[in-house]
């Protein structure tokens, strides 16, 4: 009868530190996820297009610091004038923005990022001049001309 060779046992490897797995790669909890891909979508665009503005407007005009800025998709209800884009009540400080209107009446051929954009942020800063009460060009930051 053939000889046999004892069985060798695999020399462990050497341990890695605690953060890595059984297969080399960094742990990861159930809580910590993988980072996700930047947000591109039309809504995230309109958010962040909104919160820029907003942030511009309220670094420069005290009296909108404290309006709270909603975003919903349509009004309630229709205007005789048309379709609003965006609702401002002064006594409850808070201004609303339509996002179906102001994206989707745009003049036909306008329909691009950039076009979308100028819509959404001249919707906040006409909604915050009515507000304010002002002409939505008296919103620009005072300049000192010397």
């Amino acid at each position: 009868m053939p000889r046999r060779r004892p069985l060798r046992r695999p020399v462990p490897a050497p341990r890695r530190g605690a953060r890595h797995g059984r297969h080399g790669r960094l742990g990861r909890s159930p809580v910590v996820r993988p980072p996700l891909p930047p947000l591109e979508g039309r809504l995230d665009q309109f958010d962040l297009a909104v919160g820029t503005a907003v942030e511009f407007l309220r670094s420069t005009w005290p009296e909108l610091r404290d309006v709270r800025f909603d975003i919903a998709a349509m009004p309630g209800s229709h205007d005789p004038d048309g379709i609003p884009r965006w609702h401002v009540d002064v006594p409850g400080t808070r201004i609303t923005l339509f996002r179906i209107p102001i994206e989707r009446l745009l003049v036909p051929g306008h329909d691009d990022a950039l076009h979308r954009r100028v819509a959404i942020e001249g919707a906040v800063f006409r909604a915050a001049a009515e507000y304010a009460g002002r002409d939505p060009w008296e919103l620009d930051p005072p300049h000192d001309h010397h």
